[in-house]
């Protein structure tokens, strides 16, 4: 104040606006602006006003973008998505799909979830499929791949109509033999293609010396008929060029399979001489665990002999001449060293000594091929059939009862107890006795003209009809079990397979052969 007792209204001007301009003041600040007005002063109250309005002007700018938002068909469409597994298949049970939509593959819609702001609404759910139908599978691979095995309602997938009618097909028609044991006494597997699953099956092999007329006898036997040149037929015969040089036609074992499920095996030559000058003259080297070619080439012999007694329900042995001593030693060293019959459980085969009842042995056919008339006399038949079994008593090889020439009506003036001892033995002619029958004279001089109009006399029947009788009774002959199984076509095939293996592997061979060298 002034002396005079009245206040100073500059200086206390002055001082209120120096305070209200200090920052941290409550009181009003800045009263002036730039231009020189006063503001108004903002009480605490007014303030506190102020902020409410604000923040309910934020929450409702929040709300702005909804307002001011543009309708679902106007909005651009929302950036492409990840590639995601495919949509699982519509459920019976909406709540089933609930659970992995919750996992982080956002809400299904229809559940009442809310969608995020500025993203299209998910498509509608597809109706739900009606009763009766089965649920659809899960998305994930795992759990497709068991509800589908376990699903025992599953529609069966249907059958191409051209497969089906593959399979009913049988197999394609053999026109000519094929290899199933190479000339180096290899096992060959093309034969496997030609079988079936079936069990109804015959199996057939030949020995036989060198140029006894195997090839040709297992061809007429069959698929060919002696009117047929030989040149077409099934297993190749030795032809005169190779006649000639004196070599083998056939190496190692050819197969055949008729329509009628009969197997046949043709082997090379026993025993064969042209076998073993090949080996000496061209210098062939021999497995190491054979010294002479001799030793090599009898040995093959044994091989193919023992796994034919194994594998066959019948071998048949040629010769053109009656008879040779060392084939008879020969067939008793191969059934020496056979292998056995595979037992059906280890205690049989643990048990001391060998069971004759429950080994196999074949049925061993005699044909003596190239017969003259003399042959057919009864009483050379008599003392042929006397000398093999004479020969055979030892053998447990079924060499009689189950072929007989006087069953077949080809001697009918004999009657059926004429031979003591009877074995199977079969008489087959020369093939070209029909042709040669033409030129025989039908009648003496100075006989009667009724004479000359028979044929003439040969003294058997013709080739054709003993060769239809004979390929009668080896068809029909029994069929014993090979193993301890029945077995199919492709499962006689694997057998043998092993067999082939075990018999050059057999111990009883290497003995053998060392006894050799």
């Amino acid at each position: 104040m002034s002396e005079s007792g009245h206040s100073q209204p500059g200086l206390y001007g002055m001082e209120r606006r120096r305070r209200w301009k200090e920052p941290g003041c409550s009181g009003p600040q800045n009263l002036s602006g730039p231009g020189g007005r006063e503001r108004d002063y903002i009480a605490p109250w007014e303030r506190e006003r102020r902020d409410g309005s604000e923040e309910t002007s934020t929450a409702v700018m929040q709300k702005t973008p909804i307002i001011l938002s543009k309708p679902p068909a106007e909005r651009p469409p929302p950036p492409a998505a990840p590639a995601a597994p495919p949509a699982p298949a519509p459920l019976e049970k909406p709540i089933v799909l609930m659970k992995p939509r919750e996992e982080g593959k956002g809400p299904v819609a229809g559940t009442g979830a809310s969608t995020p702001e500025g993203t299209a609404p998910p498509p509608p759910a597809a109706p739900a499929p009606p009763k009766g139908e089965k649920e659809g599978q899960r998305p994930t691979q795992p759990v497709y791949q068991i509800q589908n095995r376990g699903m025992g309602t599953a529609t069966p997938t249907a059958m191409d109509p051209v497969v089906g009618q593959a399979k009913l097909l049988p197999p394609e028609r053999m026109k000519h033999s094929i290899k199933l044991v190479d000339d180096q006494m290899n096992w060959c597997d093309s034969a496997i293609e030609y079988l079936l699953d079936q069990t109804d099956v015959l199996v057939v092999g030949v020995l036989g010396l060198q140029g006894t007329g195997k090839s040709m006898v297992m061809s007429l036997l069959s698929a060919n008929t002696p009117e047929e040149d030989q040149r077409a037929y099934v297993f190749r015969a030795q032809s005169a060029e190779m006649k000639e040089r004196g070599g083998n036609q056939t190496s190692g074992i050819d197969f055949f399979i008729t329509q009628e499920r009969i197997v046949f095996l043709d082997t090379q030559p026993i025993l064969s001489p042209s076998i073993l000058d090949h080996l000496i003259n061209n210098d062939r080297k021999l497995p190491p665990e054979y010294n002479l070619p001799h030793t090599y080439v009898e040995m093959q012999s044994l091989q193919i002999a023992a796994f034919l007694f194994t594998v066959c329900h019948v071998v048949i042995v040629v010769q053109d001449w009656f008879t040779d001593l060392s084939l008879y030693r020969f067939l008793q060293t191969a059934e020496m060293v056979k292998p056995s019959t595979p037992s059906p459980s280890h205690e049989s085969s643990s048990s001391s000594g060998s069971d004759e009842g429950t080994e196999y042995y074949p049925h061993l056919v005699f044909l003596q091929n190239k017969a003259r008339r003399e042959d057919f006399c009864p009483r050379k038949l008599r003392q042929m059939h006397l000398m093999i079994n004479q020969l055979m008593a030892h053998s447990h090889l079924r060499y009689k009862g189950t072929l007989s020439m006087l069953q077949c009506n080809i001697f009918p003036g004999l009657p059926p107890d004429f031979l003591d001892s009877e074995v199977n033995l079969f008489l087959v002619p020369f093939m070209d006795s029909d042709a040669e029958s033409e030129n025989l004279p039908r009648a003496g001089p100075g006989s009667s003209p009724l004479f000359s109009l028979l044929p003439g006399y040969r003294g058997h029947p013709s080739f054709q009809s003993l060769v239809s009788k004979l390929r009668s009774q080896v068809m029909s002959m029994a069929r014993p079990q090979l193993s301890h199984t029945i077995l199919t076509e492709k499962n006689w095939f694997h057998y043998a397979a092993r067999i082939w293996d075990g018999v050059k592997k057999s111990s009883a061979l290497a003995e053998y052969s060392r006894l050799l060298a």
